[in-house]
Protein backbone atom coordinates (compact mmCIF):
# COMPACT_ATOMS: atom_id res chain seq x y z
CA UNK A 1 0.00 0.00 0.00
CA UNK A 2 2.63 2.53 0.67
CA UNK A 3 4.49 2.13 -2.17
CA UNK A 4 1.37 2.78 -4.48
CA UNK A 5 0.53 5.76 -2.18
CA UNK A 6 3.95 7.13 -2.53
CA UNK A 7 4.03 6.46 -6.58
CA UNK A 8 1.04 8.11 -7.26
CA UNK A 9 1.75 11.22 -4.42
CA UNK A 10 4.84 11.58 -6.81
CA UNK A 11 2.87 11.22 -9.87
CA UNK A 12 0.72 13.99 -8.72
CA UNK A 13 3.59 16.19 -8.21
CA UNK A 14 5.25 15.59 -11.68
CA UNK A 15 1.56 16.90 -13.24
CA UNK A 16 1.97 20.06 -10.83
CA UNK A 17 6.17 20.62 -11.50
CA UNK A 18 5.14 20.58 -15.37
CA UNK A 19 2.34 23.29 -14.68
CA UNK A 20 3.09 25.14 -12.37
CA UNK A 21 6.34 26.94 -13.51
CA UNK A 22 4.88 28.47 -16.46
CA UNK A 23 2.19 29.76 -14.75
CA UNK A 24 4.65 31.78 -12.38
CA UNK A 25 6.72 33.60 -14.23
CA UNK A 26 5.99 36.56 -15.65
CA UNK A 27 4.96 37.00 -18.71
CA UNK A 28 6.51 38.44 -21.48
CA UNK A 29 5.51 39.22 -24.54
CA UNK A 30 6.37 40.47 -27.80
CA UNK A 31 4.51 40.57 -31.79
CA UNK A 32 7.40 39.17 -33.17
CA UNK A 33 7.31 36.23 -35.06
CA UNK A 34 10.05 34.99 -33.45
CA UNK A 35 8.90 34.91 -29.96
CA UNK A 36 5.54 33.09 -30.89
CA UNK A 37 7.59 30.57 -32.40
CA UNK A 38 9.88 30.31 -29.21
CA UNK A 39 6.73 29.60 -27.40
CA UNK A 40 5.47 26.83 -30.06
CA UNK A 41 8.93 25.38 -29.37
CA UNK A 42 8.60 25.05 -25.61
CA UNK A 43 5.07 23.69 -25.73
CA UNK A 44 6.57 21.05 -28.02
CA UNK A 45 9.47 20.35 -25.45
CA UNK A 46 7.32 19.66 -23.07
CA UNK A 47 4.61 17.25 -24.93
CA UNK A 48 7.38 15.15 -26.06
CA UNK A 49 8.88 15.14 -22.01
CA UNK A 50 5.10 14.52 -20.89
CA UNK A 51 5.41 11.47 -24.45
CA UNK A 52 8.42 9.96 -22.76
CA UNK A 53 7.32 9.82 -19.14
CA UNK A 54 4.13 7.87 -19.94
CA UNK A 55 6.18 5.49 -22.70
CA UNK A 56 8.76 4.72 -19.41
CA UNK A 57 6.05 4.22 -16.97
CA UNK A 58 5.92 7.12 -14.64
CA UNK A 59 2.98 8.74 -16.08
CA UNK A 60 -0.13 6.89 -16.31
CA UNK A 61 -2.48 7.84 -19.23
CA UNK A 62 -4.42 9.26 -17.39
CA UNK A 63 -2.48 11.69 -15.87
CA UNK A 64 -0.81 11.92 -19.62
CA UNK A 65 -4.16 13.01 -20.79
CA UNK A 66 -5.02 15.78 -18.86
CA UNK A 67 -1.58 17.36 -19.07
CA UNK A 68 -1.40 17.16 -22.87
CA UNK A 69 -5.00 18.73 -22.98
CA UNK A 70 -3.45 21.41 -20.72
CA UNK A 71 -1.00 22.11 -22.86
CA UNK A 72 -3.23 22.33 -25.54
CA UNK A 73 -5.51 24.70 -23.66
CA UNK A 74 -1.98 27.21 -23.00
CA UNK A 75 -0.72 26.78 -26.25
CA UNK A 76 -4.40 28.66 -27.97
CA UNK A 77 -4.46 31.28 -24.79
CA UNK A 78 -0.60 32.28 -25.65
CA UNK A 79 -0.68 32.84 -29.10
CA UNK A 80 -3.46 35.40 -29.76
CA UNK A 81 -1.98 37.07 -26.78
CA UNK A 82 1.42 37.78 -28.65
CA UNK A 83 -0.40 40.68 -30.29
CA UNK A 84 -1.34 42.72 -26.96
CA UNK A 85 1.08 43.45 -24.20
CA UNK A 86 -0.39 41.76 -20.67
CA UNK A 87 -0.47 44.77 -17.66
CA UNK A 88 -0.69 41.79 -15.21
CA UNK A 89 0.02 38.28 -14.43
CA UNK A 90 -2.39 38.08 -11.70
CA UNK A 91 -4.31 35.54 -13.89
CA UNK A 92 -1.64 33.49 -14.11
CA UNK A 93 -0.84 33.12 -10.40
CA UNK A 94 -4.74 32.64 -9.66
CA UNK A 95 -4.56 29.76 -12.15
CA UNK A 96 -1.41 28.08 -10.71
CA UNK A 97 -2.65 28.03 -7.16
CA UNK A 98 -6.45 26.57 -8.18
CA UNK A 99 -4.44 24.07 -9.61
CA UNK A 100 -2.26 23.55 -6.94
CA UNK A 101 -4.86 22.83 -4.73
CA UNK A 102 -7.57 21.26 -7.39
CA UNK A 103 -5.06 18.26 -9.29
CA UNK A 104 -4.39 16.66 -5.96
CA UNK A 105 -8.23 16.78 -4.75
CA UNK A 106 -9.28 15.44 -8.31
CA UNK A 107 -6.93 12.65 -8.49
CA UNK A 108 -7.79 11.70 -4.74
CA UNK A 109 -11.50 12.06 -5.68
CA UNK A 110 -11.10 10.01 -9.35
CA UNK A 111 -9.78 6.91 -7.52
CA UNK A 112 -12.38 7.12 -4.51
CA UNK A 113 -14.84 7.11 -7.69
CA UNK A 114 -13.71 5.14 -10.26
CA UNK A 115 -10.65 2.36 -8.25
CA UNK A 116 -10.76 0.28 -5.78
CA UNK A 117 -9.65 1.74 -2.40
CA UNK A 118 -9.62 -1.73 -0.40
CA UNK A 119 -7.43 -2.84 -3.14
CA UNK A 120 -4.45 -1.06 -0.58
CA UNK A 121 -5.81 -3.15 2.21
CA UNK A 122 -3.30 -6.32 2.26
CA UNK A 123 -5.53 -8.45 4.22
CA UNK A 124 -8.29 -7.44 1.29
CA UNK A 125 -5.69 -8.48 -1.76
CA UNK A 126 -4.83 -11.54 0.20
CA UNK A 127 -8.57 -12.61 1.19
CA UNK A 128 -8.94 -12.63 -2.68
CA UNK A 129 -6.41 -14.70 -3.71
CA UNK A 130 -7.71 -18.13 -4.49
CA UNK A 131 -6.12 -21.50 -4.45
CA UNK A 132 -6.32 -21.50 -8.48
CA UNK A 133 -4.24 -18.22 -8.39
CA UNK A 134 -1.99 -19.41 -6.32
CA UNK A 135 -1.75 -22.76 -8.23
CA UNK A 136 -1.37 -20.51 -11.59
CA UNK A 137 1.49 -18.21 -9.91
CA UNK A 138 3.67 -21.76 -9.06
CA UNK A 139 3.17 -23.08 -12.28
CA UNK A 140 4.14 -19.81 -13.76
CA UNK A 141 7.29 -19.42 -11.65
CA UNK A 142 7.98 -23.18 -12.27
CA UNK A 143 8.02 -22.65 -16.55
CA UNK A 144 10.36 -19.73 -15.95
CA UNK A 145 12.66 -21.79 -14.19
CA UNK A 146 12.55 -24.74 -16.67
CA UNK A 147 13.71 -22.20 -18.90
CA UNK A 148 16.37 -20.68 -16.73
CA UNK A 149 17.54 -23.75 -14.60
CA UNK A 150 20.59 -21.93 -13.38
CA UNK A 151 18.05 -19.03 -11.70
CA UNK A 152 19.48 -20.03 -8.15
CA UNK A 153 16.82 -16.94 -6.22
CA UNK A 154 13.69 -18.27 -8.56
CA UNK A 155 14.43 -21.71 -6.77
CA UNK A 156 14.62 -20.53 -3.47
CA UNK A 157 11.46 -18.23 -4.09
CA UNK A 158 9.61 -21.68 -5.56
CA UNK A 159 10.93 -23.59 -1.99
CA UNK A 160 9.70 -21.20 0.39
CA UNK A 161 6.54 -20.95 -1.52
CA UNK A 162 6.48 -24.92 -1.19
CA UNK A 163 7.16 -24.19 2.52
CA UNK A 164 4.20 -22.15 3.05
CA UNK A 165 1.88 -24.42 1.53
CA UNK A 166 3.40 -27.49 3.66
CA UNK A 167 4.27 -29.10 0.31
CA UNK A 168 7.90 -30.13 1.89
CA UNK A 169 9.02 -32.71 -0.26
CA UNK A 170 8.69 -30.36 -3.47
CA UNK A 171 10.04 -27.72 -1.38
CA UNK A 172 13.01 -29.72 -0.17
CA UNK A 173 14.15 -30.45 -4.57
CA UNK A 174 13.83 -26.27 -5.05
CA UNK A 175 16.39 -26.11 -1.89
CA UNK A 176 18.50 -29.00 -3.86
CA UNK A 177 18.34 -26.89 -7.12
CA UNK A 178 19.43 -23.97 -5.43
CA UNK A 179 22.09 -25.32 -3.81
CA UNK A 180 25.08 -23.11 -5.12
CA UNK A 181 23.37 -20.57 -3.58
CA UNK A 182 21.92 -22.28 -0.03
CA UNK A 183 25.37 -23.64 0.92
CA UNK A 184 26.78 -19.72 1.07
CA UNK A 185 23.99 -18.63 2.93
CA UNK A 186 23.16 -19.75 6.68
CA UNK A 187 19.57 -18.51 7.04
CA UNK A 188 18.69 -20.52 3.73
CA UNK A 189 20.77 -23.43 5.10
CA UNK A 190 18.84 -23.62 8.11
CA UNK A 191 15.84 -23.32 6.25
CA UNK A 192 16.46 -26.15 4.04
CA UNK A 193 17.07 -28.16 7.26
CA UNK A 194 13.68 -26.90 8.94
CA UNK A 195 11.82 -28.12 5.44
CA UNK A 196 14.21 -31.35 5.28
CA UNK A 197 13.13 -31.88 8.80
CA UNK A 198 9.41 -31.80 8.20
CA UNK A 199 9.83 -35.23 5.44
CA UNK A 200 11.30 -37.17 8.19
CA UNK A 201 8.36 -36.67 10.58
CA UNK A 202 10.00 -33.37 12.36
CA UNK A 203 13.72 -35.15 13.26
CA UNK A 204 16.25 -32.94 13.39
CA UNK A 205 18.48 -35.59 13.04
CA UNK A 206 21.04 -36.84 10.08
CA UNK A 207 20.77 -34.23 7.02
CA UNK A 208 19.32 -31.46 8.79
CA UNK A 209 21.76 -31.15 11.72
CA UNK A 210 24.44 -31.85 8.97
CA UNK A 211 23.04 -28.74 7.76
CA UNK A 212 22.32 -26.79 10.67
CA UNK A 213 26.39 -27.40 11.73
CA UNK A 214 27.31 -25.57 8.43
CA UNK A 215 25.30 -22.59 8.80
CA UNK A 216 26.50 -21.99 12.34
CA UNK A 217 30.56 -22.33 11.10
CA UNK A 218 29.29 -19.86 8.64
CA UNK A 219 27.16 -17.62 11.28
CA UNK A 220 27.23 -18.99 14.95
CA UNK A 221 24.39 -16.18 15.43
CA UNK A 222 21.95 -17.48 12.40
CA UNK A 223 18.87 -16.84 14.64
CA UNK A 224 16.45 -20.13 12.80
CA UNK A 225 20.03 -22.23 13.06
CA UNK A 226 20.43 -21.40 16.96
CA UNK A 227 16.75 -22.60 17.35
CA UNK A 228 16.83 -25.34 15.33
CA UNK A 229 20.16 -26.43 16.76
CA UNK A 230 18.62 -26.46 20.44
CA UNK A 231 15.77 -28.38 19.40
CA UNK A 232 18.22 -30.74 17.87
CA UNK A 233 20.21 -31.28 20.95
CA UNK A 234 17.20 -31.75 22.86
CA UNK A 235 16.34 -34.27 20.56
CA UNK A 236 19.23 -36.56 21.31
CA UNK A 237 18.94 -35.59 25.42
CA UNK A 238 21.88 -33.30 25.06
CA UNK A 239 20.01 -30.81 27.33
CA UNK A 240 22.88 -29.12 28.33
CA UNK A 241 24.08 -28.05 24.53
CA UNK A 242 20.35 -27.18 24.15
CA UNK A 243 20.68 -24.38 27.04
CA UNK A 244 23.69 -23.05 25.49
CA UNK A 245 21.95 -22.62 21.86
CA UNK A 246 19.04 -21.09 23.25
CA UNK A 247 20.56 -19.01 25.56
CA UNK A 248 22.95 -17.38 22.28
CA UNK A 249 19.58 -17.36 20.38
CA UNK A 250 18.09 -14.83 23.17
CA UNK A 251 20.86 -12.38 23.23
CA UNK A 252 19.15 -11.56 19.74
CA UNK A 253 15.73 -11.26 20.43
CA UNK A 254 13.92 -8.06 21.71
CA UNK A 255 13.90 -8.31 25.88
CA UNK A 256 10.40 -8.37 27.44
CA UNK A 257 8.65 -9.91 24.58
CA UNK A 258 7.13 -13.01 24.12
CA UNK A 259 9.75 -14.80 21.80
CA UNK A 260 12.18 -13.75 25.18
CA UNK A 261 9.92 -15.12 27.38
CA UNK A 262 9.54 -18.51 25.28
CA UNK A 263 13.11 -18.81 24.90
CA UNK A 264 14.05 -18.13 28.64
CA UNK A 265 11.27 -20.93 29.86
CA UNK A 266 12.73 -23.46 27.67
CA UNK A 267 16.40 -22.56 28.55
CA UNK A 268 15.34 -23.07 31.89
CA UNK A 269 13.63 -26.35 31.47
CA UNK A 270 16.79 -27.72 29.74
CA UNK A 271 18.99 -26.63 32.33
CA UNK A 272 16.60 -28.56 34.84
CA UNK A 273 16.84 -31.65 32.76
CA UNK A 274 20.48 -31.40 32.48
CA UNK A 275 20.73 -31.02 36.30
CA UNK A 276 19.00 -34.37 36.66
CA UNK A 277 20.96 -35.94 33.83
CA UNK A 278 23.95 -35.07 35.75
CA UNK A 279 22.98 -36.15 38.87
CA UNK A 280 22.14 -39.54 37.40
CA UNK A 281 18.41 -38.89 37.89
CA UNK A 282 15.48 -39.20 35.04
CA UNK A 283 14.39 -36.13 33.18
CA UNK A 284 12.37 -33.94 35.94
CA UNK A 285 8.69 -34.87 35.66
CA UNK A 286 9.13 -38.19 34.38
CA UNK A 287 8.09 -41.35 36.40
CA UNK A 288 8.84 -45.51 36.54
CA UNK A 289 5.03 -45.39 35.00
CA UNK A 290 5.80 -44.23 31.22
CA UNK A 291 4.29 -46.12 28.36
CA UNK A 292 5.65 -46.40 25.19
CA UNK A 293 5.42 -48.29 21.73
CA UNK A 294 4.44 -47.98 17.92
CA UNK A 295 1.15 -46.57 16.17
CA UNK A 296 0.28 -48.44 12.65
CA UNK A 297 -2.03 -47.96 10.02
CA UNK A 298 -4.12 -51.41 8.61
CA UNK A 299 -3.93 -52.53 5.32
CA UNK A 300 -7.50 -52.39 4.59
CA UNK A 301 -7.66 -48.52 5.31
CA UNK A 302 -4.26 -46.94 3.89
CA UNK A 303 -5.97 -46.07 0.75
CA UNK A 304 -8.96 -43.91 2.73
CA UNK A 305 -5.77 -41.80 3.76
CA UNK A 306 -3.88 -38.89 2.49
CA UNK A 307 0.22 -38.22 4.16
CA UNK A 308 -0.78 -35.20 5.08
CA UNK A 309 -4.16 -35.95 7.32
CA UNK A 310 -3.94 -35.15 11.06
CA UNK A 311 -2.83 -38.34 13.14
CA UNK A 312 -3.49 -37.64 17.25
CA UNK A 313 -2.39 -40.41 19.56
CA UNK A 314 -4.07 -40.09 23.49
CA UNK A 315 -2.95 -41.47 26.83
CA UNK A 316 -6.24 -41.57 28.52
CA UNK A 317 -7.83 -42.84 31.98
CA UNK A 318 -10.05 -45.98 31.97
CA UNK A 319 -12.05 -44.69 34.47
CA UNK A 320 -11.89 -41.27 35.53
CA UNK A 321 -11.33 -38.03 33.44
CA UNK A 322 -11.88 -37.96 29.67
CA UNK A 323 -9.44 -35.15 29.05
CA UNK A 324 -6.35 -36.87 27.91
CA UNK A 325 -2.99 -37.46 30.27
CA UNK A 326 -0.84 -37.08 27.62
CA UNK A 327 -1.13 -36.39 23.76
CA UNK A 328 1.18 -36.52 20.49
CA UNK A 329 0.11 -35.11 17.47
CA UNK A 330 1.46 -36.23 14.10
CA UNK A 331 0.40 -36.74 10.54
CA UNK A 332 -0.06 -40.00 8.47
CA UNK A 333 3.40 -40.09 6.72
CA UNK A 334 4.73 -40.38 9.79
CA UNK A 335 3.82 -44.17 10.36
CA UNK A 336 4.38 -46.30 11.73
CA UNK A 337 5.09 -43.82 14.97
CA UNK A 338 6.45 -43.98 17.79
CA UNK A 339 5.28 -42.88 21.06
CA UNK A 340 6.10 -42.31 24.54
CA UNK A 341 3.71 -40.71 27.63
CA UNK A 342 5.41 -40.21 30.98
CA UNK A 343 4.42 -37.92 34.18
CA UNK A 344 5.84 -35.18 32.57
CA UNK A 345 3.37 -34.60 30.02
CA UNK A 346 0.03 -34.27 31.53
CA UNK A 347 -2.78 -32.28 30.72
CA UNK A 348 -6.02 -33.02 32.53
CA UNK A 349 -5.87 -30.31 35.98
CA UNK A 350 -2.85 -32.48 37.16
CA UNK A 351 -3.66 -35.64 36.86
CA UNK A 352 -0.95 -38.23 35.92
CA UNK A 353 -0.32 -41.55 34.35
CA UNK A 354 1.14 -43.02 37.67
CA UNK A 355 -1.98 -41.93 39.50
CA UNK A 356 -4.09 -45.20 37.09
CA UNK A 357 -3.67 -48.79 37.64
CA UNK A 358 -4.47 -48.57 34.00
CA UNK A 359 -4.85 -46.47 30.90
CA UNK A 360 -6.17 -46.42 27.41
CA UNK A 361 -4.21 -45.91 24.31
CA UNK A 362 -5.84 -44.44 21.20
CA UNK A 363 -4.35 -43.12 17.96
CA UNK A 364 -7.32 -41.51 15.58
CA UNK A 365 -6.53 -40.04 12.25
CA UNK A 366 -8.53 -37.27 12.63
CA UNK A 367 -10.80 -36.33 9.35
CA UNK A 368 -11.73 -32.59 10.19
CA UNK A 369 -7.78 -31.89 11.46
CA UNK A 370 -9.29 -31.61 15.57
CA UNK A 371 -8.58 -33.54 18.44
CA UNK A 372 -12.52 -34.89 19.09
CA UNK A 373 -13.59 -37.35 17.21
CA UNK A 374 -15.77 -36.87 14.19
CA UNK A 375 -17.78 -39.62 11.91
CA UNK A 376 -15.17 -40.96 9.38
CA UNK A 377 -12.02 -40.60 11.84
CA UNK A 378 -10.12 -43.67 11.49
CA UNK A 379 -9.08 -44.89 14.98
CA UNK A 380 -7.41 -48.00 16.97
CA UNK A 381 -7.40 -48.51 20.91
CA UNK A 382 -5.38 -50.61 23.67
CA UNK A 383 -6.87 -51.17 26.77
CA UNK A 384 -5.85 -52.42 30.27
CA UNK A 385 -2.42 -50.91 29.72
CA UNK A 386 -0.43 -50.56 33.02
CA UNK A 387 1.81 -47.58 33.58
CA UNK A 388 5.36 -48.25 33.08
CA UNK A 389 4.30 -50.78 29.69
CA UNK A 390 7.06 -51.17 26.66
CA UNK A 391 6.76 -51.97 23.00
CA UNK A 392 3.57 -51.44 22.99
CA UNK A 393 1.65 -51.83 19.34
CA UNK A 394 -1.91 -50.00 18.68
CA UNK A 395 -3.45 -50.56 15.35
CA UNK A 396 -5.62 -48.03 13.76
CA UNK A 397 -8.37 -50.36 11.94
CA UNK A 398 -11.65 -48.77 12.65
CA UNK A 399 -13.92 -46.44 11.41
CA UNK A 400 -16.19 -43.96 13.61
CA UNK A 401 -19.36 -44.38 12.38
Amino acid sequence: MTAFLIAAALLVIAIIALLLPPLLRTPRFSGSTDQSEANLAIFRDQLAELERERREGSLAEADFAQAKSELQRRLLEEVPAQAAPATTDGGSRQTALALLVLIPLAAAAGYALLGEPRALDPLQRQARIAPEQIEAMLNSLVDKLRKNPDDHQGWVMLARSYKVLERFPEAVKAYERAAPLVDQDPALLADYADVLAQTQGGSLQGRPSELIERALRINPREPQALLLAGAAATDREQFAAAADYWSRLLELVEPGSEEASALTAAIGKAREFAAAQAGGGAKPGASAGAVSGEVTLSSKLAATVQPGDVLFVFARAEEGPRMPLAAQRARVADLPLRFEFDDSMALAGGKKISDFATIRIEARVARAGQAQSSSGDLFGTLSGVKPGSRNLRVLIDQVQP
